[in-house]
């Protein structure tokens, strides 16, 4: 091998060369930012418009759907999906995972301008976003003071905080809840309005008309150029009373005489809690792509220096903190790292006898994964779950090559040759099962990291670290190890360690001795009967098929991350004391359980979206401070809760991907229908062991008032449809007219609107007056009450509408308990498929269904792909067609062993298992490799084939033994799942573990077994194969 010749005869300049990786690796270190999981940008746009007042099936016809229509012929759209609810339209296109992210908001932007021209005046301008406003907040900040009111505390946090925050790198929107603004009300006097003849368009214009600067051109004179601007803007909210809003009589009507003006605040929308106490807080949600631990940083940076410019009665409390479950996450990983490391380490000494052959075996591993590190930053990755994960699960891999390369050196020194033949022979003699096995790993990993789909964008950075990380400690194997082997001799090889080291050696040695003396006769026998060999690894194979019942299925392994969120649901037109009342009794349940360390609630914000909806964030104390997980705690919550009456509970942990694992969607044009069928499948669902929290997006109705005009009568009048609705809108909903700008510069809205306690019924409707087109004696307009013209019609409406690539939809979802998700899935697909569905009408599952059904297909391209990837590979270092396939014999043999790992520790079939299969796929290659090496070696020496297996057998157990428990040792830590996320990591180790048990025990009978009745049928078949076939010697150097 040509690098491990000029790293011999330049001990300085291969030294310099791992300085050189370190000093990169260590800069780059310093440089890589941190986050949970990897940067996936997923194309979503989401537009969302206000359309104050209006009802859910007004918003769906005059808005929602023209923004579909539109939006829907851009091309690389995947799903369009969009939510009607009262005042309110949410439209939100997801692209394909191809789409720049940029290039989709920059489409949807045009196309929605376009769309200004032909919504209703009242329709506020579309808002285009890359963040969708109703997901949950990373961070929130409780803003408290003993000395100021709420109105006051509002004020200062619209005015000052928010603006400060909606400035850090990363901030999506700045959200207050539970505050309210400070507004100067109009409050009508229905009554004053009606004696004195005066329309409320009329109170509408002449606050408009008067409250402003009015800019009236430039006066000149010489060389003195002057502004002349008429003043007519209010500086004190009471010379709003002196406004003229009509003539009666030659005597003027000021707006004092028909309604009172006050320096009010607005109903509040919004509430927030913190430990059952109410609270003002600001949520913090970020746009899409941000790094979630950079944007908490910055906002706490930003919080720390508000703190100078704040008055000194404000105290600023964290309440809800995602990056710290990342952080605790990431960090727990980096443990696995550092505690693998030093097991895989102390596994290595126990084999070696010696602390110089640990020490030079050793350092590949920080010279591997430091070097990592600087192609981590130079891919633009960061350090977050999976490339850490990939790391920690690589220990047992990247010494492997270093463990082999070391042995066989001491190997040749044991035998009395010099350290520098030793060196090179050694390695020379090694590097063609090394290269390959090396090869073999990344030809695992790099169809891993190009899956298609999600699971693909999810393990890009996973795969491209491995590979990374096993090419540098290839590089390392091969430099360093032989060099320091050849300058730095080990005085213990050939002499037997005396003491606790000696002791020790004594033990493997004899453990070794053991094991050979099980292994020669076995190998013998299996020689002999090598039909019964092969026909007994085929039964154990097919057999483990037999254990994936009993394993489950589902797409990610919850994860114990010290959070738990809680939605609740009170009847659809609850008001927010009523939501309030269920939440405090919901707060004071949840913190019965010592686990808890604090809560934060909030109702109709955020992921609650709703007077009727709240969100609890749950907050538990340090997983070492606790007994019960957060997996326990949650059945415990949901049975507490759903002992209080009069809501609806859902209880869950942060999971990847959106929504709840259980979810179908039933599409079609009637919702009547729709509500129908969604009965009828909640209730088959609900008979489905192991579903909880079931809901279905189809909320209750919502009373109405139905207005409906005599046209005839109301033309008489002189009243149109136009003017009911303009008199009506600002009485009822209240109307922005104007706004205040007070001394500090800052603008407060002026809103016209009825007293509370005149529109709370039918008859407070009735007895409203509109202005009429038509005259009286006088000269003055008419007033007609609206009982005259009109019937008022009370009933119900839908309180939000789904909708679907352009069709209507009702969603159902659930949580899963006691059972696989993917289990349980299969069994709501299998029985909603019986159900009968009219023509037009469709289900489709989604959630953890479609997420499985997805990754499987990916998962199962790229294991076929590595196959035939480990195949070329081992074609090529072997010269041979037929020995790949006698090594390759060890794959399907590790599979009974994930099946038990996978059993034996309660874990499932998921994604993490799935990538540790897929990463067998190079491990257990390995012992193979190594096999038929030595055989192929021996046997160009003369030797016959069956002492040659026999010789492979014995020389080869030692390494074999060595990186098989080396890869066990640095994994164990990992699979313990111990600390924050660690369960969610513990399968995939589980899968490894497991399978690399059962195929270092199977492959080292099966294999040479294989590759005889591959060698005696390819010579019956004419072909020539073995150390005689042409090529042999050639690959061999």
């Amino acid at each position: 091998m040509f690098l491990t010749r000029i790293s011999v005869n330049n001990p300085v300049f291969a030294t310099m060369m791992m300085v050189a990786i370190l000093v990169i690796g260590l800069f780059s270190y310093q440089r890589l930012g941190v986050d949970q999981y990897p940067d996936i940008d997923f194309p979503t746009v989401v537009v969302t418009t206000t359309y104050p007042g209006a009802s859910p099936e007004a918003v769906e016809s005059d808005v929602t759907r023209r923004i579909e229509e539109a939006v829907n012929t851009i091309s690389g759209l995947d799903t369009l999906t969009s939510r009607s609810v009262e005042g309110r339209s949410i439209v939100i296109a997801q692209f394909t995972l191809e789409t720049p992210a940029a290039q989709a908001v920059q489409d949807v932007r045009e196309k929605v301008a376009a769309l200004r021209g032909i919504l209703r005046k009242e329709v506020d301008d579309p808002a285009v976003t890359r963040f969708d406003p109703d997901s949950a907040p990373i961070l929130s900040i409780a803003v408290e003071s003993n000395s100021r009111s709420l109105r006051d505390l509002t004020t200062i946090a619209d005015e000052v905080i928010v603006k400060r925050l909606q400035t850090v790198r990363g901030v999506g929107s700045a959200t207050i809840v539970g505050g309210v603004k400070r507004q100067i009300e109009v409050r009508l006097k229905p009554e004053r309005l009606q004696a004195l003849g005066i329309g409320i368009d009329q109170v509408i214009a002449a606050i408009r008309t008067e409250n402003q600067d009015l800019p009236a051109g430039n006066i000149t004179r010489g060389a003195e150029d002057r502004v002349v601007q008429i003043e007519g803007s209010v500086r004190d909210p009471r010379e709003f009373e002196r406004f003229v809003v009509a003539q009666r009589g030659g005597l003027p009507v000021r707006l004092s005489e028909v309604a009172d003006v006050i320096d009010g605040q607005e109903e509040r929308s919004s509430l927030a809690f913190l430990n059952g106490r109410p609270t003002l807080s600001v949520d913090i949600v970020k746009v899409q792509g941000a790094n979630t631990i950079e944007v908490s940083d910055g906002v706490l940076r930003a919080i720390e220096a508000l703190k100078n410019t704040v008055p000194p009665d404000l105290t600023f409390r964290v309440v809800n903190d995602e990056s710290r479950g990342i952080r605790a996450s990431v960090n727990n990983v980096r443990r696995t790292l550092i505690e693998g490391a030093a097991l895989t380490i102390a596994i290595v000494f126990l084999f070696l006898h010696s602390w110089r052959s640990t020490v030079i075996t050793g350092l590949t591993l920080p010279i591997s994964v430091i070097g990592t590190f600087a192609a981590i930053s130079f891919m633009g990755f960061t350090l977050n779950s999976m490339t850490l994960m990939a790391l920690s699960l690589a220990i047992g891999i990247l010494i492997d090559d270093a463990i082999v390369v070391r042995e066989n050196i001491a190997r040749h020194l044991e035998r009395g040759v010099g350290h520098y033949q030793a060196a090179i022979i050694g390695t020379q003699e090694i590097g063609l099962a090394v290269v390959a096995t090396t090869l073999a790993i990344v030809a695992v990993f790099v169809p891993v990291a190009f899956m298609g789909g999600m699971i693909g964008k999810f393990f890009y950075q996973f795969g491209i670290t491995v590979a990374v990380a096993v090419l540098i400690s290839l590089f390392v194997s091969f430099t360093l190890d032989p060099m320091l082997s050849s300058v730095w001799h080990d005085p213990s090889i050939g002499r037997k360690p005396k003491g606790p080291i000696g002791w020790l050696a004594g033990f493997s040695d004899r453990a070794i001795a053991g094991i050979l003396s099980i292994y020669r006769p076995l190998m013998r026998f299996s020689l002999r009967r090598r039909w019964v060999v092969m026909t007994a690894a085929l039964v154990i194979f097919l057999g483990s098929f037999v254990l994936v019942p009993l394993i489950g299925i589902e797409f990610v392994p919850k994860a114990d991350m010290g959070e738990m969120t809680v939605k609740l649901s009170a009847p659809v037109g609850s008001s927010l004391e009523y939501t309030a009342s269920k939440l405090r009794l919901a707060e004071a349940a949840i913190r019965e359980f010592p686990e808890v360390d604090f809560t934060y609630a909030v109702i109709n914000s955020g992921t609650a979206a709703g007077k009727n909806e709240a969100s609890i964030d749950i907050t538990l104390k340090p997983i070492s401070e606790r007994t019960r997980s957060a997996m326990d705690l949650v059945d415990l919550v949901r049975q507490r809760l759903k002992s209080i009456p009069g809501m609806d509970v859902s209880v869950g942990l942060p999971a990847v991907g959106p929504g709840k694992p259980v979810q179908v969607s039933i599409q079609g044009p009637n919702l009547d229908e729709l509500a129908r069928l969604s009965a009828e499948a909640a209730s088959i669902i609900s008979g489905i062991p192991g579903v909880v929290d079931l809901e279905t997006s189809l909320k209750a109705e919502r009373p109405t008032v139905s207005i409906r005009l005599d046209r005839e009568l109301a033309s008489d009048l002189g009243v149109g449809l136009q003017q009911v609705h303009d008199a009506l809108r600002p009485l009822l909903a209240g109307e922005n007219v104007s706004t205040f700008r007070d001394r500090d510069g800052e603008t407060y809205d002026v809103n016209v609107r009825l007293p509370e306690p005149l529109r709370g019924s039918v008859d407070d409707l009735a007895r409203i007056y509109l202005t009429s087109s038509t005259m009286d004696a006088e000269g003055n307009p008419r007033l007609v009450a609206l009982r005259e013209i009109a019937r008022l019609e009370p009933g119900v409406g839908p309180s939000q509408i789904n909708r679907r690539d352009l069709m209507r939809e009702v969603t159902i979802s659930g949580n899963v308990s006691g059972r696989a998700e993917g289990d349980v899935g299969r069994d709501v697909v299998a029985a909603l498929s019986k159900m009968e569905l009219p023509p037009g009408y469709r289900f489709v599952a989604s959630g953890s269904t479609k997420s499985i059904n997805e990754s499987s297909g990916h998962t199962a391209s790229a294991l076929l792909l590595a196959v035939i990837f480990i195949y070329i590979i081992l074609a090529s270092q072997f010269g041979s067609f037929i020995q790949p396939l006698a090594i390759m014999a060890s794959l399907p043999l590790s599979l009974v062993g994930v099946f038990l790992g996978l059993l034996a520790s309660g874990s499932t079939l998921n994604m993490m298992s799935a990538i540790g299969f897929i990463m067998l796929m190079g491990l257990v290659v390995k012992n193979a490799i190594l096999l038929v090496d030595f055989v192929n070696q021996a046997r160009r020496r003369g030797m016959e084939r069956s002492e040659a297996i026999m010789q492979a057998a014995e020389v080869r157990l030692r390494p074999i033994l060595m990186t098989t428990l080396a890869m066990i040792f640095g994994m164990v830590p990992m699979a313990l799942g111990i600390g924050e996320g660690g369960s969610q990591r513990a399968p995939m180790a589980h899968a490894v573990i497991g399978g690399l048990i059962s195929s270092t025990i199977l492959t080292l009978v099966v294999v040479p077994v294989a590759m005889t009745l591959l060698e005696d049928l390819a010579r019956r078949l004419g072909f020539q194969v073995g150390a005689d076939a042409p090529g042999a010697e050639l690959s061999s150097k």
